[in-house]
């Protein structure tokens, strides 16, 4: 049967036929995109015909009738589109990310794209025409880094593919995408998780904290006390050095960091004891940093609060004492593994589990959070 408008909008993935070859392919990620088959020499062609729904089922039925009335004429329609946009990979990656950059919340993940692919990519297929990029090309630059680097390799073919992915929605190749992993090259490279054991960030071992955090409040500096609020906050080293007076309700003692600072994309509150109340000083202007670096207006570097951690011949990361936390929540304490998930700001990987816990489980967080301060620090 041809394709109706409704059944463009909601079809899942796969491949739609319409009529005379005309196809509507739905990536697994929901992008959709025309494809119109035919026969030239003897031989298939595929030539992409645009996005929906920038060409409509109408404009695409229309694109068909024209270009196969170029075959008819002798005319290969898949040719003529190559010399009219051929557009090297880096063209491509560049326009994608700029399409993109918008999207991306996070500072340091959109300067990771365009950083991986001038590194990894472009030396190797950057100047290459995205319609010609193969497999072959694509294992040129994941073989020299899939064993050394598997993780930073992984993100790279990822992003090899969301391009190739790109250029072909945007009708600048065809074919099937030589960077994917199921089914393609997972045949032909072995797992990133196998290469090499995962290397956890350090912790210090729960039992010792007590005696870490001593230590710790000798030492003078806003980068001490910012670790320190980490710590007996079980926060992620940005959400800290980012925070901000005007989310910070010292009467209530929640600290409410805005869902544009976390991973989640989700709104966090965090119960604050009154130890961690302490270090945080003089309450300020609503727009300024509350741990603010040196420059004017600008946060502490990460690297400050790791050099805290040097300074005191320590060799453990600030982000492995959130591990610390969990392996004491986990091992210690009867709070449900929900709310210690909560208190670190995980996402539930269960769906349905996900689905369900629309509640913050706040109550439950800070007396787990009271606990927590008391076995680091003591209580007064």
């Amino acid at each position: 049967m041809p394709l109706t408008a409704r059944k463009v909008e909601t079809a899942g993935p796969g491949k739609y036929v319409d009529g005379r070859g005309l196809m509507l392919v739905v990536k697994d990620t929901g992008t959709r995109s025309w494809v119109l088959r035919y026969q030239h020499d003897g031989r298939r062609r595929d030539v992409g015909l645009g996005p929906w729904p920038e060409v409509t089922l109408a404009a695409a039925r229309e694109k068909v009738i024209e270009i196969r009335r170029l075959v008819r004429e002798g005319g290969d329609p898949v040719a003529s589109k190559r010399r009219a946009k051929a557009t090297r990979f880096q063209d491509a990656a560049e326009a994608l990310i700029a399409s993109k950059r918008d999207g991306w919340r996070n500072p340091k993940h959109a300067a990771q794209w365009p950083s991986t692919l001038k590194t990894y990519a472009y030396p190797k297929i950057g100047n290459i025409d995205v319609q010609a990029v193969g497999v072959d090309d694509v294992l040129a630059v994941l073989k020299p880094i899939w064993s050394e680097k598997p993780e930073t390799a992984s993100r790279v073919r990822q992003r090899i593919e969301a391009v190739l992915d790109f250029a072909a929605a945007k009708g600048l190749r065809t074919g099937d995408n030589p960077a994917r992993w199921r089914g393609h090259l997972d045949h032909l490279l072995p797992r990133p998780s196998k290469v090499r054991a995962v290397e956890h960030h350090a912790a210090v071992d729960w039992r010792e904290i007590g005696t870490f955090m001593a230590a710790l409040a000798g030492r003078a500096g806003i980068a001490a006390k910012a670790l320190a609020f980490a710590i007996l906050t079980a926060a992620r080293s940005g959400e800290v050095r980012g925070m901000r007076w005007s989310e910070i309700d010292i009467d209530a003692g929640i600290w409410t960091v805005p869902a544009a600072r976390m991973k989640a994309e989700k709104e966090h509150r965090v119960p604050l004891t009154p130890q961690a109340l302490a270090l945080l000083g003089d309450k300020g202007e609503p727009d300024n940093l509350v741990f603010p670096g040196e420059r004017k207006g600008k946060p502490l570097s990460d690297m400050s609060l790791t050099a805290v951690l040097r300074r005191m011949g320590r060799s453990e990361t600030v982000h492995g004492f959130r591990s610390t936390f969990r392996d004491w929540a986990g091992e210690t304490t009867s709070f449900p593994r929900e709310v210690i998930e909560a208190a670190l700001a995980h996402r539930l990987k269960d769906k349905a589990e996900a689905a369900y816990a629309r509640g913050d489980l706040f109550a439950k967080r800070r007396d787990l959070m009271e606990q927590w301060t008391k076995v680091a620090v003591g209580r007064d």
